[in-house]
């Protein structure tokens, strides 16, 4: 790894799990000798990106909660999507959520919920597997061929494990699967009990951005017609994109300096 790479790979050392960092764990996870990884840590410190605690280990810093304000105000696909998704989840009575991707990580960015007997388990932020739910399977199946490739080669034993494929012909056949169908549906593969219908969502150049996903407990799923709900879903998707592309207007107008203009004299 460069020292760019192992600078952010303490970054992604964090989770739900991992809530703090050593000096020790750092140079585990760089490979970095000591005086590498204080280097790192202290320039890591200097953006806000961490902040040092009692204990002499280190913990995400304030410059993290300014970044989230931020996307939570003006993320493209958020600003398109909150407002569909809370009112298809209100005139529907199904739960909706939002998901972006980065990388091999398929993350929550929003939802609506006023199906309160599924409790709401999801939370913006929190991370779900690549492999498993509809979620991540509908970003992944869109993805171009080149992508999917890369995320299968540096995932394999998680494929393999999720039950997913145990070769790449095998995930690429499943991908191309659910392509063709429009969504991926899945059941309780990320939590039992639940069902979850996806589909893709795009920005205007056609590139995946993530998806929007019906989650349904699966007594419910199994008096309702799912020809129809993939109808209500693949219409949230289309009006979803649609409004990406308003957005996109809006923002560059917004970030693209006014035009000068000669008065004309008379």
């Amino acid at each position: 790894m460069s020292s760019l790479d192992r600078l952010l790979s303490l970054l992604t050392f964090f989770g739900e799990r991992q809530l703090s960092l050593t000096i020790a764990e750092a140079e585990r996870l760089t490979g970095a000798s000591r005086s590498s990884v204080y280097r790192y840590v202290r320039s890591l410190a200097d953006a806000g990106l961490l902040a040092p605690s009692a204990d002499g280990s280190y913990v995400l810093g304030p410059r993290v909660m300014e970044l989230e304000r931020l996307m939570r105000e003006h993320d493209p696909l958020l600003l398109a999507a909150r407002p569909i998704i809370r009112r298809q989840a209100e005139q529907a009575g199904l739960n909706i959520m939002l998901c972006s991707y980065y990388g091999s990580r398929v993350l929550c960015a929003d939802h609506a919920w006023p199906d309160t007997s599924v409790p709401e388990i999801y939370q913006r932020g929190r991370s779900m597997p690549i492999f498993s739910g509809a979620m991540a399977k509908a970003i992944l199946a869109h993805l171009p061929a080149r992508q999917q490739r890369a995320i299968y080669s540096r995932n394999q034993e998680e494929a393999r494990v999720s039950g997913l494929a145990i070769s790449w012909h095998e995930f690429r056949s499943e991908m191309a699967r659910i392509r063709r169908a429009g969504i991926a549906v899945t059941h309780g593969e990320v939590v039992p009990g639940l069902v979850g219908l996806a589909a893709p969502l795009r920005d205007t150049a056609k590139r995946v951005l993530g998806s929007v996903v019906l989650v349904i407990g699966a007594d419910r799923f199994s008096l309702m017609n799912e020809a129809t709900l993939t109808a209500l879903l693949l219409s949230a998707a289309a009006e979803i994109d649609a409004a990406l592309i308003v957005t996109a207007e809006l923002l560059d107008g917004q970030l693209t300096p006014p035009r000068r203009t000669h008065r004309s004299l008379t």
